[in-house]
């Protein structure tokens, strides 16, 4: 048998027929693939090329009613340093 033919066995998992893949075939788990049936027992397996996943944020507003927005722009000094000072001045 070549390096590259694997013998395997169906089994019924759920409603499908399944077979498993060994891991020295390369898949990585967790890869997404798309099937094509090309003829009787004969198919094409090929990766799907996952979308670039985004995380949306738009919920979280209003959620920490305490947060303050920092200006935008550039600190001539860093925050700590103006803090410092300040406490200084009070004192």
């Amino acid at each position: 048998m070549d390096d590259d033919a694997y013998h395997g066995t169906t089994f019924k998992s759920g409603n499908s027929v399944a077979l498993r893949l060994p891991k020295g075939m390369g898949i990585p788990e967790g890869t997404e693939v798309r099937m094509i049936k090309e003829a009787p027992m004969s198919f094409r397996v090929e990766a799907i090329a996952a979308p670039r996943r985004t995380i949306d944020i738009s919920g979280f507003a209003g959620k920490a009613p305490g947060a303050k927005l920092v200006p935008h722009g550039d600190f001539d000094e860093r925050p700590s340093t103006i803090a410092k000072r300040q406490a200084a001045s009070d004192a």
